[in-house]
């Protein structure tokens, strides 16, 4: 959402920006359409004003016996004019508002410009690709030769895009969950949160997925949705809230399961566990001030990119350009990890920050620190999210990374106090 005021003020900017992005600028309709609203305000105050008027001529004529029949009549011909142009006022008002929440955020200058992802650019890369002595698996290989991973039982469950992990592999699930909330709150200050899996419009709405993307969200019967990310939750425990300054940043973590249709990724990642209808995630969100929010970005980054630092798992960060940006951001930091399998880098986080975007939406607000006896007014906060990181996609890359030619996998050691010792998972033995 943005400040019509702003957009006032700097319709150039305004427009610059949404065509870096790839959008039609829409200032102008914007700006005109907000030009009729402000006028219709003003003629709703002058009618409401001369029904005042006449109210008050009305009772002083009766009061003296004085003939009222003009000034009834003048009366009931503004008040017939009320009601409509009310009417018109909340159309033109519904109109400005769906124009704008449709409205992606705008990008940060320091954004790299492109059309899509074959020009975002890379930023470092950390970690020593492997080698092998033979021709590295992929993870769906490796999981169903374990006998720890089916996909064809979860099909015939729940359909395509599920899976059911067993044995070692569901304990590896479990333990990379542990070791991530561990290393968040631990080392990085991040408060750990338990959050609903199930919420309302207004919470969607807030971060961004509403109303641009409802086909990829699932809805239940009641009309609550199924949570595509822990972001959603965690960033609306500050909706509708004013804190104080001191009390910035805010971080929260969480661990959570997720729900996508893909509705727009059909035909992509269909095999294996890349690109799931349900998949869990361990989620980082912070609510700071203006003035910090991109630091707190870089910071953001360096705890996702922790996660694989620890698991010895090799990565490259790069930077989002305009064309390839979520709805809500400003900038984003993709951190891809080493697929030997696919013998490329893959996306495992997301880490944005998202100025004030998401903040209107929710009306999450702060109180500046009061200088002297002035009183400041309440200022929006700005939001980031990042993916801290997801579990069933670090899996897969412990997988394809951690492979031997007999088709055993090595866990890493960081993560064997989390398995009760286990150091190796072997093919499960069948009869």
């Amino acid at each position: 959402m943005f400040d019509l005021k702003w957009i006032r003020e700097n319709k150039a900017l305004f427009d610059a920006g949404l065509k870096r992005r790839g959008h039609v600028p829409v200032g102008s309709k914007l700006l005109e359409l907000d030009e009729q609203h402000r006028s219709l305000i003003t003629s709703i105050q002058d009618i409401q004003q001369e029904r005042n008027e006449n109210a008050r001529k009305l009772g002083m004529a009766k009061s003296k016996g004085e003939n009222i029949e003009s000034l009834v009549k003048e009366g009931a011909l503004l008040k017939k004019k009320f009601p409509e142009l009310e009417a018109k006022e909340g159309k033109l008002s519904q109109e400005i508002k769906t124009l704008l929440a449709g409205l992606p955020n705008l990008p940060d200058e320091s954004t790299p410009d492109g059309k899509d992802e074959s020009e975002n650019v890379e930023i470092r890369k950390w970690g020593e690709i492997p080698t092998f002595d033979f021709k590295p698996k992929e993870h769906v290989e490796i999981g169903e030769e374990l006998g720890l991973m089916d996909f064809e039982k979860a099909s015939q469950m729940s359909g395509s895009r599920f899976v059911v992990l067993k044995g070692a592999l569901a304990q590896l699930e479990r333990a990379l969950v542990s070791f991530m909330l561990d290393l968040h709150t631990q080392n990085f200050d991040y408060e750990e949160v338990s959050v609903p899996f199930l919420v309302r419009d207004n919470a969607v709405f807030g971060t961004g997925q509403l109303p641009k993307f409802s086909e990829d969200l699932f809805q239940t019967t009641d009309g609550r949705w199924l949570i595509p990310t822990g972001e959603v939750p965690l960033t609306n425990l500050v909706a509708g809230d004013i804190l104080d300054e001191e009390d910035l940043p805010k971080r929260f973590v969480a661990y959570s399961y997720c729900f996508r249709s893909e509705a727009g990724a059909a035909g992509k990642d269909t095999r294996g566990m890349v690109r799931q209808h349900q998949f869990s995630k361990v989620e980082l969100v912070s609510i700071t001030h203006p003035d910090t929010s991109g630091n707190e970005h870089e910071r953001m980054t360096k705890s996702a990119e922790e996660v694989l630092k620890r698991l010895a798992l090799p990565y490259r960060v790069v930077s989002l350009c305009t064309g390839d940006l979520g709805v809500a951001a400003r900038k984003t930091y993709d951190i891809e990890v080493w697929l030997p399998g696919q013998n490329t880098y893959r996306e495992i986080s997301s880490c944005s920050v998202c100025g004030d975007y998401q903040a209107r939406r929710m009306k999450a607000r702060f109180r500046p620190i009061s200088l002297g006896e002035k009183k400041e007014k309440p200022q929006f906060v700005h939001t980031l999210n990042g993916s801290g990181i997801p579990i069933g996609r670090t899996l897969v890359a412990i997988l394809e990374n951690y492979q031997q030619e007999d088709g055993s996998v090595i866990i890493p050691e960081i993560l064997h106090s989390y398995m009760n010792g286990l150091t190796e998972i072997h093919p499960h033995e069948r009869d």
